[in-house]
């Protein structure tokens, strides 16, 4: 069932036709992508931790979590740990909703908007363990990989992160 909400998501998503790529807006853009675009973002080999969220603004777990995510971002901006934010609004509001949200909640994390139908092939890519319901995360560092299917406070974050 959760598979299937994202499916239809994607699906009006691409019924809307918007156009992949960056579309600035004033000072802030957001790439919108599809699976082939989000892949590099999975498989960086280097000695960084890499932390990819996948979130909605529509989604209150979500936007609950994204101020934990935004301070380890912040926190760790000189050290070996990124985040990326994977939005899966429509792209139909990419102006009207994504860019407004990020500008009042003060998102310095990079976004990006992920704009693929093919959830069935891409959300067993990211992870065969995903239902497909958000927030979801992967923390990965080199071979090293976790997936998790749920928010996380800010000290839960630092500890996984440490880990690696």
């Amino acid at each position: 069932m959760k598979r299937f909400v994202i499916y239809m998501l994607l699906v009006a998503a691409v019924a809307a036709s918007c156009t992949r790529g960056e579309r600035p807006t004033g000072e802030l853009a957001v790439p919108i992508v599809d699976y082939s675009g989000l892949e590099p973002y999975l498989n960086k080999s280097n000695d960084t931790t890499y932390i990819v969220n996948f979130w909605a603004t529509w989604c209150t777990p979500c936007v609950e979590e994204l101020p934990h995510l935004e301070k380890l971002s912040r926190e760790y901006s000189n050290g070996p740990v990124k985040v990326l934010l994977v939005n899966l609004d429509f792209p139909k509001y990419y102006d009207s909703r994504l860019l407004p949200f990020l500008k009042e909640h003060d998102i310095t994390a990079q976004v990006i908007m992920l704009d693929d139908p093919d959830t069935n092939t891409w959300i067993n890519k990211i992870s065969p363990e995903w239902q497909g319901s958000i927030p979801a995360t992967v923390i990965y560092r080199g071979p090293k990989r976790q997936f998790f299917e749920r928010a996380f406070t800010y000290e839960e974050l630092v500890e996984i992160v440490e880990e690696f």
